[in-house]
């Protein structure tokens, strides 16, 4: 079974999802649980029988799809795709069994299984036809649940989701299909084969033309400023699990396939375009604070703070070395605990209250305590409180950037320390003084059903900022074969100064000792 692993983890959820049309409406969450907790099952299966010594593909699988062209069904996995893996099936599991929505569930938990094959199909294709057909399939779901069950601006805002992303892909595609050119023009057969790709060679002008229409796509996913714009719309009008998914998973398609993609296969380019990405890295963590200090609405301060936290992955993977960029894929998954958590949070007071304006609140720390501490524990996370979750990957990543530049690192240290206000300064409003509304003394604590959805995120939380290590060591792994190759392939003498040569026995002896 361990041979087929990816294929059942892809084909499973929409096997299901085709077979919940005839389940009945009554049994139809019982279904969708069952079907979304055999999937985490078996995703944490995966990584129980991965080798984290090992830095290559495995699990790997290969089928020919169109063999004249070279395009091909492969798949595998390696330390930097497993666990943004299992956390695609985790929260699809949270948000199902979290699930509050009482208009057509049934559509909506088959829509989510259907979503969760795009995402296991993204984070596990090795083939780039068979990522971009993942990558584009992925928007047929999450432009269904924000338009089917989304707020008043729903229709606006799944169209300008669609639209923003849709055509960022396809200038990407246009990058891939040069690719598969370049590799015919090289070796005399067609290939879309992401690792057969990591062995070209491309002149220095070539890689930044491609670096820039690969770079569309995934800045626009992110989304990186100033293609951001997309997002605050998309969580606004969003129902709470629309929102979940998309800042947990959704957004880190991005930034993977930024180290899938862009560093390994331009290095050159990638060094070249480093200080002005992390400046527009550095805008988006100042920028983004600033406008999630401004919001009236608790919503829009979680979305504005999912985009000023993306601005910290991108300045991590930039870093072109092995602390940042482990740093920028371990604070992917965190900001997905973190950011899912604090948009259920933000569901289960809506669902009470049916407003997200802060204003309306106030005192609930003495009406549902429960609540206030989880929001509590979650929002300390989120700005990076030492033994959470986005210390590691935030320190990591600011780390690794401050080899490259000094002066860069410590704005963007400091932009993270302002940025905390805006967080503190939602809480205060929510949570402090005295009830002053006669709606919000009635209140009730967080339910049984609601702790299943959020308690996990809390240990987690928890228990990966104190002992990371189960996770960052695999990730350290294949991020090192990713940056010695990048190493290797480099032409330029400042991408060879830049990226650091982990195969040299001194380079690799303080590496050692720095562990």
């Amino acid at each position: 079974m361990l041979d087929h692993i990816l294929s059942i983890l892809i084909f499973f959820p929409a096997l299901a999802a085709m077979l919940g049309f005839v389940v009945a409406k009554d049994s139809i969450r019982a279904y969708g649980i069952t079907v979304a907790a055999i999937e985490f099952v078996l995703s944490l299966w995966l990584w129980y029988a991965y080798d984290p010594m090992s830095s290559g593909m495995q699990f790997m699988e290969s089928a020919p799809l169109i063999p004249a062209f070279g395009i091909n069904y492969l798949l595998g996995i390696d330390g930097i795709s497993l666990f943004i893996v299992i956390l695609s099936t985790f929260f699809t599991l949270i948000g199902i069994a979290s699930l509050t929505e009482t208009r057509r569930v049934k559509d909506m938990i088959i829509t989510l299984l259907f979503l969760e094959m795009t995402m296991v199909g993204v984070f596990a294709a090795l083939d780039a036809i068979v990522f971009y057909v993942f990558w584009e399939l992925s928007l047929v779901p999450m432009l269904y649940i924000i338009g089917a069950w989304g707020g008043p601006l729903r229709i606006y805002a799944s169209v300008k989701f669609f639209l923003y992303t849709f055509t960022g892909s396809l200038v990407m595609l246009v990058g891939m299909l040069f690719m598969a050119y370049f590799y015919y023009q090289a070796t005399g057969m067609w290939s879309f084969s992401i690792l057969e790709w990591y062995r070209l060679i491309l002149p220095e002008n070539f890689q930044l033309w491609l670096f820039a229409a690969f770079f569309l796509g995934f800045a626009i996913k992110v989304p990186m400023f100033p293609f951001h714009t997309w997002l605050p719309y998309a969580h606004g009008q969003a129902p709470t699990i629309g929102s979940v998914i998309l800042a947990a998973i959704l957004l880190k398609m991005g930034t993977y396939a930024f180290v899938r993609f862009s560093l390994p296969l331009f290095p050159d380019a990638s060094v070249f375009f480093m200080f002005p990405i992390a400046a527009i890295a550095i805008i988006m963590i100042i920028y983004t604070a600033m406008v999630a200090y401004a919001q009236e609405d608790i919503k829009q301060v979680v979305a504005y703070s999912s985009v000023s936290h993306m601005g910290v992955i991108i300045l991590g993977t930039f870093a072109l070395n092995v602390e940042g960029v482990s740093g920028s894929v371990f604070l992917m998954l965190a900001h997905g605990v973190v950011s899912g958590a604090l948009f259920l949070l933000v569901g289960v007071i809506y669902d009470r209250r049916h407003t997200k304006l802060m204003s309306e609140f106030g005192g609930l720390a003495s009406v549902m305590p429960r609540y206030a501490t989880i929001f509590g524990i979650m929002m300390m996370a989120s700005v990076g409180l030492p033994l959470t979750i986005n210390f590691v990957g935030e320190f990591l990543s600011l780390l690794g950037f401050y080899k490259q530049s000094h002066t860069y690192t410590l704005i963007a240290g400091t932009a993270i320390i302002v940025g905390a206000i805006y967080m503190l300064a939602a809480y205060k409003k929510m949570f402090f003084g005295n009830v002053t509304n006669e709606e919000n003394k009635k209140l009730k604590d967080v339910n049984k059903t609601e702790l299943i959805g959020l308690v996990p995120l809390v240990i987690l939380a928890i228990w990966l900022g104190v002992y990371p290590k189960p996770v960052l060591e695999p990730i350290n792994n294949s991020v090192e074969s990713v940056i010695q190759l990048m190493h290797d392939k480099a032409q330029s003498s400042e991408a060879k100064a830049r990226i650091p040569n982990l195969s040299d026995a001194g380079a690799m002896k303080l590496h050692q000792e720095a562990h």
